[in-house]
């Protein structure tokens, strides 16, 4: 039975209910995330608990008691996806619970709490505390007039995570928040200042991550070459670390920022066996005058010569790099200036996004917009040269040997896999090949640009 809806503001938490009564304890419950690997990892870690209390994990898609939808707000597309998992999970089953968590709860709670079948909002702090929240629903707890209590927001608060539900690869949250304030960006208002794990703990979830048979680590975060900002450790110190922890032998570098790449980072990865050779390297722009608008923190120079440091030591890195076409007073001649910087720099491929206002930037008070036809023309044109730089990459590599890891998904009797330098690699499925760790020879690619073995 469902009462009437209540919702109570928290600050940068809400809690948001139709009922706080419930007769049944639930049974099963469904994740889904949306956006970036630490929404990833720190989604997984809360399905561990409930796993932990005997409660089932169902597909998203399948009928569930509790949906749980991890939110992102980087663009109004995650927005709209956001929106439509949540009228997906009403609909699978109107009686459902559902909760929303993360960036878009952060910053938006009360647009959220009205939407029909939510009943609880939590913003980026509340969300660590999902577990004890919707305990005290399905229990029967009965608040005060309607209204949960108030939970407080601690931005100063570092939460470990990981992802275990890929056996072959582990997502490893070691850092969050950020202090760079790009004009363009919420994150630091979602996520709050930049804060981190300790080296003792990181090295302790890997070791935890190993004894479940993850050959993989992916090291994530928000800033992660922020890592020790706060506590006198680094992220130099941290990979020094992790080189030396028995049986990870696959450690891999999310997205870093070029002014925090060190030639120490570059040239410990280029010497380790555990470090992979790949990197993802965010850009955004080709055209200093508008990295400077964008208060990005190096120059286009600065950049060009992370990427040729690394292509010195180790030629068949990967690297990769995000573009935001169509910033706001971005002209044709700004654009075509990114071009050919791109096009010139021995990249591997691009992430191409359109830029999207944003409400509370810098950015979104801009009165230059760039129409949606040239963010489109521009988008696309990047795309394709994306499409021939990772080709040409692919080529680069054809008869190298590689070690590639092979993941338990297939479709049409093939399995795929990853190699150092994220090379993806397919070969006829096999069960036993998975989360396995072989040597093969790179012939040519098939009619879809993928190395068949």
């Amino acid at each position: 039975m469902r009462l009437n809806h209540f919702t109570k503001k928290v600050g940068q938490y809400l809690v948001s209910k139709k009922s706080y009564f419930y007769r049944m304890k639930f049974k099963s419950i469904a994740f889904h995330h949306f956006g970036c690997k630490v929404n990833f990892a720190e989604a997984s870690s809360l399905s561990r608990k409930f796993m932990e209390k005997g409660v089932e994990i169902k597909n998203f898609r399948d009928h569930a008691d509790v949906y749980v939808i991890s939110t992102c707000i980087v663009t109004a597309v995650a927005e709209k996806k956001c929106r439509a998992a949540i009228r997906q999970a009403h609909k699978l089953n109107p009686q459902a619970t559902i909760a929303v968590i993360g960036c878009f709860s952060e910053l938006k709670p009360d647009e959220l709490s009205q939407m029909e079948g939510v009943d609880l909002v939590l913003g980026h702090s509340g969300k660590f505390q999902l577990v004890e929240e919707l305990e005290k629903l399905q229990q029967g707890h009965e608040y005060h007039g309607g209204i949960s209590p108030i939970i407080q927001s601690n931005e100063s608060a570092f939460v470990p995570s990981y992802s275990s539900n890929d056996r072959t690869r582990s997502f490893l949250k070691i850092q969050d928040g950020c202090d760079y304030y790009c004009s363009y960006c919420t994150i630091p208002l979602a996520r709050g200042h930049s804060r981190s794990d300790t080296i003792e703990n990181v090295i302790r979830n890997a070791q935890e991550i190993v004894k479940k048979g993850i050959h993989e680590i992916v090291l994530t975060g928000v800033n992660i070459g922020d890592f020790g900002k706060h506590t006198g450790e680094t992220f130099y110190q941290l990979i020094e670390a992790l080189n030396q922890v028995e049986g990870m032998n696959r450690i891999r570098i999310s997205s870093i920022e070029p002014d925090l790449l060190t030639d120490e980072i570059i040239e410990f990865v280029a010497c380790s066996r555990n470090l992979l050779p790949h990197f993802h390297l965010p850009l955004q722009s080709g055209c200093n005058k508008i990295l400077k608008a964008m208060h990005r923190k190096y120059t286009c120079e600065l950049y060009a010569s992370r990427v040729h440091k690394i292509k010195e030591l180790t030629p068949f890195t990967c690297i990769a790099a995000d573009i935001i076409v169509g910033f706001p007073a971005e002209s044709d001649d700004d654009f075509h200036e990114t071009y050919l910087f791109l096009e010139q720099l021995d990249l591997s491929y691009l992430h191409v996004f359109s830029y999207s206002k944003r409400d509370n930037t810098l950015a979104g008070k801009s009165l230059n917009p760039v129409s949606d036809k040239n963010k489109k023309e521009r988008s696309d044109l990047l795309h394709r040269l994306s499409e021939r730089k990772k080709r040409l990459f692919y080529q680069q590599n054809e008869g190298r040997e590689v070690n590639v890891l092979w993941e338990s998904d297939h479709a049409d009797g093939f399995m795929h896999g990853f190699s150092e330098n994220y090379i993806r690699v397919k070969t006829q499925y096999n069960p036993k090949l998975v989360n396995r760790v072989e040597r093969v020879k790179l012939g040519i690619t098939d009619e879809n640009g993928t190395f068949k073995v």
